[in-house]
């Protein structure tokens, strides 16, 4: 018994994490453009990331206590606030899973590219290309939970392997590096800490995807919620501030436009054959993180979808078409609407993963501040003024999080996408008569499969 749930928690806590693990492939590029180039202030930056997500890491604990069946900050929000606002989480992870797999698969892109730099003129067709074969795999079922985790382990494994090698390599610079940046410091770090949180998307998701764990009980599912958030800042902190510590002492500065800076460390880090091994594990390990996104996002939109529950009763507001799903419970039209704007994303950015990381980690950052709030709002009610004053750090840090990536221009457009969905499902809830349960989308788009009639 002890031994299937110690599998069981692997092959749960190494697949949730895919998503923020996989983002190392182009998180610290991100930051290190931002700076301009100078690795003297790489370290910094990727600290106080990874100093951010800890944070959060932390209240969140106290989210997935609260909430053991899921539910995540839309149930959070909604309790708190009233159904109602509970359409501002839910529109913006709407927005982040369509960035996540455009962005994932542009990164896949550069992963193959980096290996055989002659596919360099068909990056963009590459990345649409892996992104079409990600759907079409999502429509044969959710992939098991142990390929997730092998995955991720196996790029785990790899890096520090890569990592490992690097110690004895004598620094040879390569890319551009410079030596200043043009602000102070602090002010440089500031401005280039918001490009590499996309590490923090799918920190998240944990505090949803334990509605998943059927076979175990309230206490269980909080501790297998609790145990993959701690293991998801083990490993991507460590990975991370790894990676930043190998790329200064290697002088790996910003990559050519036919490879990545992760890339180019294991080519003078690691010899030949793990060189492949790891550029092939970024590759896999990419393409899982968008297929989560693509299994997660048709599925809260089925949660919405006017469907019958088990009970017989008919709920949802969105058209019904979004709740029909194949012998395999995979909604159909849901994978196809994301398709549809992943591709569309992927094509405007021309398949440049550092191009589509600039408007990352705006809307899973609006959705943590949701919670985050509400969970201060349910510590004031309760006298808890540990818990109060934790909740409100962690809120006043993601909304700086957020006021400086806004403050680059170019996420706005992501913040006003997550906002117009977040007022369209809100209108159509209000038109609808405001039915209940929609702060529960997130918990039910991982539950168990329901009926799979639509209602008329």
């Amino acid at each position: 018994m002890f031994a299937s749930r110690g599998v069981l928690l692997i092959a749960f806590a190494f697949s949730v994490m895919a998503d923020p693990v996989s983002s190392v492939a182009y998180a610290v590029e991100a930051a290190l453009r931002a700076l301009g180039g100078d690795l003297s202030l790489l370290l910094a930056t990727m600290g106080l990331v990874v100093a951010i997500i800890t944070l959060v890491i932390v209240n969140y604990r106290q989210l997935i206590s609260r909430y053991p069946k899921g539910g995540g900050a839309s149930a959070a929000v909604g309790e708190a606030f009233g159904d109602g606002w509970s359409f501002i989480p839910i529109g913006a992870l709407v927005v982040d899973f369509v960035l996540t797999i455009a962005v994932s698969v542009s990164a896949g892109a550069s992963a193959a590219i980096a290996y055989f730099p002659a596919l360099a003129p068909w990056r963009m067709e590459i990345a649409v290309a892996l992104l079409l074969v990600v759907g079409v795999a999502t429509l044969f079922g959710h992939l098991g939970r142990v390929i997730f985790a092998v995955m991720t382990l196996t790029f785990i494994a790899l890096m520090a392997a890569v990592l490992i090698y690097g110690i004895g390599v004598t620094p040879q610079a390569q890319g551009t590096i410079t030596e200043t940046v043009p602000h102070l410091p602090i002010v440089a770090v500031l401005l280039a800490f918001p490009v590499a949180m996309a590490l923090a998307t799918g920190v998240e998701a944990p505090s949803t995807a334990i509605a998943e764990l059927g076979q175990l009980d309230d206490a269980g599912r909080r501790r297998f919620g609790r145990l993959t958030l701690w293991f998801t800042l083990a490993v991507v902190g460590t990975t991370t501030i790894g990676l930043a510590v190998e790329l200064v002492h290697l002088r790996i500065g910003i990559p050519g436009p036919d490879t990545t800076q992760i890339a180019e460390l294991a080519r003078v880090a690691a010899p030949a054959p793990l060189f492949a091994a790891f550029q092939l594990a970024t590759a896999l390990l990419l393409l899982a993180a968008a297929s989560s996104s693509f299994q997660a996002g048709p599925g809260m939109l089925k949660a919405l979808a006017r469907h019958a529950r088990a009970d017989g009763q008919r709920v949802g507001i969105l058209p019904a078409a979004l709740a029909r799903t194949n012998s395999r419970h995979t909604p159909i039209w849901g994978v196809a609407l994301f398709a549809v704007l992943g591709v569309t994303i992927t094509i405007i950015a021309g398949g440049d993963d550092q191009s589509l990381v600039l408007y990352y980690a705006v809307a899973v950052f609006l959705s943590f501040l949701g919670g985050l709030l509400a969970m201060a709002r349910f510590s004031f009610r309760e006298r808890r003024p540990a818990s109060l004053m934790l909740n409100l750090v962690g809120a006043l840090v993601v909304l700086f999080t957020l006021i400086m990536n806004l403050s680059r221009g170019l996420p706005l457009l992501s913040l006003g996408a997550a906002l117009v969905v977040s007022a369209v499902l809100h209108q159509i809830w209000v038109r609808s008569g405001r039915p209940e349960g929609v702060r529960s989308a997130q918990a039910a788009e991982t539950a168990e499969p329901e009926s799979n009639s639509p209602a008329p």
